[in-house]
C-alpha cells in the first residue's frame, strides 16, 4: 500500500504532464469540429433550398417579325387582253400585197417628215421609204389592225440604226396610232415627250435606250397604261424618279445608265415588275422596306453601281422567287440579315464593293439554288462550314474580307482601322428574324459538282450592256 502510494506520489508530475496535453490537444481540435459543424449546417440548408421551388425567372418576350408590306395599288392578273379574243380578224397579209392600209396618208406624211431630219443614215434605212405602201418600208412592221379588221402599222424597229440628225420621237409615234411597239435604241431620238401617248390603244413595248433624251424622268411615259416593257437606259436623264414610276403596271423596267439621283421612292414595292434595274445612277438613301411588298413578282433587281447607303432592311427576305439580286458598288453597311435564308430561289447575289460586316450567315449559304455569290471587298469576319463548302465549290468568292484563316483578305491594319469605329444599324432586332420555314433542301449538304449544273442566264444584267451606236 505504502508502495502504491509512494509510486503515485512519484509518478504525480507526469501524470499533470498527460493531463494538459490532453486539454492542450482538445483545444486545437475545437476549431476544426467547428469548421466541421459549419461544412455540414451549411451543406444541408443549401441542399434544402435547391430543393424548394423557386419562382421561374421572368420570360423575354419573343421577338416577332413586323408585318409583311403589302402593297398599296392592286394589279389586274391576268391583264386583259388589248383587245377583244372573240373578234374573227383578217389573217395577216403578205408585206407586197396588204390591201387596205390604215392611217396611209398620215403615216406616209410623218415617215417622209423623219426622213428629211435624218442627217445620217448609215445602213439605208430610209432609202427604202418611198412609194405608198409603208409595208415594204425598213424598220415598219405591219400586221391587222383588231379595231378596223384591216392592215396597219404594228411595230417600228429601228434598234441600232444609229440615225442622225435632230428626230423628235414624240411628234413620230403620235402620228402613228395603231402602234403596238417602238424598237429605237442606238440613234439620236430626242426632244419632249408629251401627253399623248396615252391614247395609243395598243402600245405595250417601248425601247428609247441609247439615245439623246435628256431632263427629268419622262412622266408622261407612264399615260401609255398598256406598256409591259419599258427602257429608257443609256440617255440623260436626271433628278428624281416619281412614286408613279412604282405604280405603273409593267413587266420590264429598265432605267439603268441614266443621272436618276435622290433616293428611291418609299412605294418602291409596288412595282410588278419582273426585271428591274436602277444601276448605274446616282440613287442616295437607303433601300425601301416596302421592297418584301414584291414578293410574288420580283425576280431580278439590281441596284449596283449607285450610292445607296445605310443598313439592308430584312424585308428583303420575302423575295423568295427572286433568282438575282444585285447592290454591288455601293455604299451600304451593316450585316446581312438572317432572313436571306428565306430567299429560297436565289441563284446570284452580288454584294461586293460595299461595307458590309458581321459573319457570313450560314441560312444563306445552305440555299437551294445558290450559284454565285459574290461578297468581296467588305469586312465580313467569320464563314461556317457551308459557307466553305461553297467556297470548295467556287460558288463563294469572300476575297478581301476580314476573315481570319483565308487567303486574300484584307490587311490587319486596314480591319482594325474600319472596326475602330463603332458600328450599328437601325431595327438591330430585325436581323435576327427568319420569316419562313427554310427551304428544306438548304439543310442538306449538296453534293452535285459545278460541271453538273446548268449556269443560270439572267435577263436584266444585258441590259447592262450599252448597245453599239
Amino acid at each position: 500500500m505504502l508502495r502504491t502510494t509512494i509510486l503515485g506520489c512519484r509518478h504525480l508530475p507526469f501524470l499533470q504532464e498527460q493531463t494538459a496535453i490532453a486539454i492542450d490537444s482538445k483545444l486545437i481540435m475545437l476549431p476544426k469540429i467547428l469548421f466541421s459543424a459549419f461544412l455540414f449546417l451549411n451543406t444541408y440548408f443549401f441542399r434544402f433550398a435547391i430543393a424548394q421551388k423557386c419562382p421561374p425567372p421572368p420570360r423575354c418576350p419573343p421577338i416577332s417579325a413586323p408585318p409583311r408590306p403589302t402593297r398599296t395599288v392592286t394589279y389586274v392578273r391576268p391583264r386583259p387582253p388589248l383587245y377583244n379574243p372573240s373578234l374573227r380578224l383578217l389573217p395577216r397579209q403578205p408585206n407586197n400585197n396588204p390591201g387596205p392600209l390604215a392611217n396611209r396618208a398620215r403615216i406616209l406624211a410623218i415617215t417622209q417628215e423623219l426622213k428629211r431630219n435624218i442627217t445620217f443614215d448609215p445602213q439605208g434605212y430610209t432609202g427604202t421609204w418611198v412609194g405608198n405602201n409603208y409595208c415594204l418600208f425598213r424598220g415598219f412592221i405591219c400586221d391587222t389592225v383588231p379595231d378596223r379588221n384591216i392592215t396597219g402599222l404594228a411595230g417600228v424597229d429601228f434598234n441600232g440604226a444609229r440615225f442622225g440628225g435632230n428626230l423628235n420621237f414624240y411628234r413620230f409615234i403620235t402620228n402613228l396610232p395603231d402602234i403596238a411597239f417602238f424598237h429605237a435604241n442606238s440613234n439620236n431620238f430626242s426632244g419632249v415627250i408629251n401627253q399623248g401617248l396615252g391614247g395609243l390603244r395598243y402600245f405595250y413595248e417601248i425601247d428609247l435606250s441609247n439615245n439623246k433624251f435628256l431632263g427629268r424622268f419622262p412622266s408622261n411615259v407612264l399615260r401609255a397604261t398598256n406598256l409591259t416593257f419599258v427602257d429608257l437606259r443609256f440617255n440623260n436623264y436626271l433628278g428624281s424618279v416619281p412614286r408613279s414610276l412604282f405604280n405603273f403596271d409593267t413587266d420590264v423596267l429598265f432605267i439603268n445608265n441614266n443621272v436618276f439621283s435622290q433616293t428611291i421612292p418609299t412605294n418602291f414595292g409596288n412595282t410588278p415588275a419582273l426585271y428591274l434595274t436602277l444601276a448605274n445612277n446616282n440613287f442616295t438613301g437607303t433601300i425601301p422596306r416596302s421592297i418584301g411588298a414584291a414578293w410574288q413578282t420580283m425576280t431580278e433587281v439590281l441596284f449596283l453601281g449607285n450610292k445607296l447607303s445605310g443598313c439592308l432592311p430584312f424585308e428583303i427576305g420575302y423575295l423568295n422567287r427572286t433568282t438575282v439580286f444585285d447592290v454591288g458598288s455601293n455604299r451600304l453597311t451593316g450585316p446581312i440579315p438572317q432572313s436571306f435564308g428565306c430567299m429560297a430561289k436565289l441563284q446570284l447575289l452580288n454584294m461586293a464593293h460595299n461595307r458590309f460586316y458581321g459573319p457570313v450567315p450560314e441560312v444563306l449559304c445552305r440555299l437551294p439554288n445558290a450559284f454565285n455569290f459574290t461578297l468581296s471587298n467588305n469586312y465580313f469576319t467569320q464563314v461556317g462550314p457551308q459557307c466553305r463548302r461553297l467556297m470548295r465549290l467556287r460558288r463563294l468568292n469572300v476575297n478581301r474580307n476580314c476573315i481570319m484563316g483565308l487567303p486574300f483578305q484584307r490587311s490587319a491594319a486596314d480591319c482594325a482601322t474600319f472596326f475602330s469605329r463603332p458600328r450599328s444599324c437601325a431595327r438591330e432586332s430585325t436581323f435576327s428574324i427568319i420569316p419562313c420555314r427554310l427551304p428544306a433542301a438548304s439543310f442538306r449538304t449538296r453534293t452535285v459538282s459545278q460541271e453538273d449544273e446548268v449556269p443560270p442566264a439572267p435577263r436584266s444584267y444585258n441590259a447592262l450592256v450599252k448597245p453599239p451606236h
